[in-house]
């Protein structure tokens, strides 16, 4: 790649679907989750020094996360995190990334994607970022990865695209074209989704994009002119030692909105690419369960002294040092973190979120 790329990794989320692990203080991001010995921003950090350099790969975080990150990537310097003060979902996130890119390159041509998914196959991975990139160098486009779905899942946008190529394939099989898109759908109901997916005309969208700052500005100014007015305006600020006092200023007052409903759903010149690199979202625990290698019962275990006698297709993460033992257990998600102490049906974890919210309205705030 050009000296004209970049990389910036979204890693201002709370995680709260992994709780009790995951806390306001020390999200999933900054977690060994995997049980690998490195952090989910480290590893995502470390993907995509095959891309760009490490003074080209950006972090956009929570300000309250600052000193988090550059325990976890010391390489980067502090012009390269960039501190939202609101959490204001991807829209704002991804303007606020663009002007200060531009602003340091004006050629600069970035892929921006969140800090906390999982890529088995990162050859793959890398090769159609490549190709994206190289489109995205040429072509004033928007592109995402889409990931052939292999099941029909709730839990994903969809992206429906058309069947004829812009582009032609990468010599890799895994890799698609480059197409245009037609429609972007959020989370469907199952029978939409099983539609979908019979089709053929679907895919997931795993939230990467690939765009020249200046391309995706473009978009901002014609579909979401709020947020570009307010972020035009510390266009002399990004960069500088002014930039910190600009963005806590007058980024709260950006309206808080995905950047798929602010562009990705309104703009003519998005494009996707088919994929599969092993992904997930690592949205849940179950999900967790599903890409890390279990036993042959179908258990994950995290945790060096525990001992089980018919346990089956549960998840156990408990502290090293702690001796554990489970019998008679089936489909269960076990979160030991020392204060709190999870035993939840794997069935029914979409509850945990709720559960976090219940503690908070109960004044049980330490816990989260």
């Amino acid at each position: 790649m050009t000296n004209n790329t970049y990389v910036a990794i979204m890693a201002g989320g709370i995680g709260s679907r992994f709780w009790p692990a995951s806390r306001t203080a020390r999200p999933k991001q900054f977690m060994d989750i995997l049980g690998v010995g490195k952090s989910l921003i480290r590893l995502t950090f470390e993907r995509f020094l095959e891309l760009a350099p490490a003074e080209n790969i950006f972090i956009v975080t929570n300000g309250m996360y600052k000193d988090l990150v550059k325990a976890h990537l010391p390489e980067l310097t502090d012009n390269q995190i960039l501190c939202e003060p609101s959490r204001n979902n991807t829209g704002p996130c991804v303007a606020y990334t663009a002007f200060k890119l531009q602003a340091l390159n004006p050629d600069a041509n970035f892929i921006i994607a969140p800090s906390d998914h999982v890529v088995l196959k990162e050859n793959i991975f890398i090769e159609a970022l490549r190709k994206a990139l190289d489109f995205t160098a040429r072509e004033a486009a928007l592109c995402t990865l889409g990931i052939r779905p292999s099941r029909p899942d709730t839990g994903y946008g969809y992206i429906n695209y058309d069947q004829q190529n812009v582009e032609p394939p990468h010599s890799n099989d895994n890799i698609g074209g480059v197409h245009k898109v037609i429609q972007f759908t959020e989370k469907p109901q199952l029978d939409r989704a099983k539609a979908f997916l019979a089709s053929g005309d679907y895919l997931w969208n795993a939230g990467i994009f690939i765009w020249r700052a200046s391309s995706i500005l473009s978009a901002f100014q014609s579909h979401a002119t709020e947020i570009y007015n307010i972020l035009k305006a510390g266009s002399t600020h990004y960069n500088t030692d002014n930039e910190q006092a600009f963005i806590d200023e007058f980024y709260p007052q950006t309206p808080s909105i995905s950047v798929d409903f602010a562009i990705m759903e309104k703009a003519e010149n998005i494009y996707t690419i088919p994929t599969d690199f092993g992904w997930s979202d690592l949205g849940t625990w179950a999900s967790l369960h599903a890409e890390t290698e279990q036993d042959e019962y179908g258990n994950v275990l995290q945790g060096q002294n525990i001992i089980i006698d018919d346990v089956t297709n549960s998840l156990v993460r408990v502290p090293k040092e702690k001796l554990v033992i489970l019998r008679d257990i089936d489909n269960y998600i076990i979160v030991d973190e020392e204060d709190v102490l999870m035993i939840y049906p794997k069935s029914k974890e979409q509850e945990i979120k709720q559960v976090t919210k219940t503690l908070g309205e109960d004044g049980h705030t330490s816990f989260l």
